[in-house]
């Protein structure tokens, strides 16, 4: 096995165990809320799927980079978010169910939303079309393997053996940042040929401040629209993660293997080495502000959950 495919198990196992461990905070009952309160549902899935690519189109349109990475951020833009943001949304104390929810669906919807997005993007900035189909099992299973079936195992030993579960709940936490640092410093400081980045300085220099600005509108769109629409802090940390931190694997595979243009890839590369630190610098901020403990909630005391 090559160590890139070595890598790529080793990430997909570790996000696959991190959502297992989401999956130990939560409830049925969760779940029951979301579709018996529906509003911000359908509100945060409308943001992503219609806000992102309109703030990517904006940015393309106004930022002095090859047309290429402006092509490469559309499809940022039009991957929904995974498991990095379901994280996320459990460690800054966002709505749970609502991003496991909205991954769910957005897995089906991006099948059809995708090809209609990128080849938008390509025709406006490059004067071209592609017959762009994505495979439905690549792409279901990526999701569903990794995010939604590992966090439904959680959420059913929480419920059938809640002892035990509350046992392992404290630890699996630091387990879980701890592989998640582990991903990130892989990805990062790994050469390409060994499963990283492999960026280089001038990819950097030109490719980081439009990232940056992308993922800041990203976060402020999220958690604001849901604000306007008069939504709970809690949902509108759950759509600023799910709209600020984005399925870079997704975007990978459709600008590497269904597009074979590795200048698209270099977008995601580059957003996916800050999107989740400053999704938690926003995380942060806003529930500081809003009189929400600010501590990730991976430093909540058991007794203090479980009560």
């Amino acid at each position: 096995m090559a160590a890139t495919e070595v890598v790529d198990l080793t990430v997909s196992t570790v996000l696959g165990l991190v959502m297992f461990g989401v999956g130990l905070s939560l409830h049925s009952a969760d779940f029951v809320q979301i579709v018996r309160h529906p509003r911000a549902f359908f509100t945060a899935l409308g943001a992503q799927m219609i806000g992102l690519p309109i703030i990517a189109f904006a940015i393309g349109l106004l930022a002095p980079i090859p047309d290429v990475y402006k092509v490469g951020f559309i499809i940022l833009a039009a991957s929904p978010g995974g498991a990095t943001s379901g994280f996320l949304t459990y460690l800054w104390r966002g709505n749970v169910a609502l991003s496991l929810s909205l991954t769910a669906v957005n897995s089906f919807l991006t099948l059809f939303s995708i090809p209609v997005v990128v080849n938008l993007g390509l025709r406006v900035f490059l004067g071209r079309e592609t017959e762009l189909h994505l495979p439905f099992w690549d792409t279901v299973s990526q999701i569903f393997f990794i995010t939604i079936i590992p966090a439904s195992i959680g959420l059913f030993v929480r419920h059938n053996f809640p002892v035990f579960a509350s046992k392992i709940n404290k630890p699996a936490k630091y387990v879980m940042l701890a592989l998640l640092g582990t991903v990130f410093a892989i990805k990062m400081f790994a050469g390409e040929s060994h499963g990283g980045a492999g960026l280089k300085w001038s990819d950097l220099l030109v490719i980081t401040p439009v990232a940056l600005i992308q993922n800041a509108f990203c976060l402020f769109f999220g958690y604001f629209f849901m604000k306007f629409m008069g939504l709970p802090h809690s949902s509108r940390i759950t759509a600023a993660m799910e709209s600020g931190v984005q399925n870079t694997t997704l975007a990978f595979l459709i600008a590497n293997n269904l597009l074979a243009n590795q200048a698209m890839v270099k977008p995601a590369l580059v957003y996916s080495l800050y999107s989740f630190w400053t999704a938690c610098l926003f995380a942060y901020r806003a529930n500081k502000m809003n009189g929400v403990r600010s501590t990730p909630a991976v430093m909540d005391d058991d007794d203090a959950e479980n009560g």
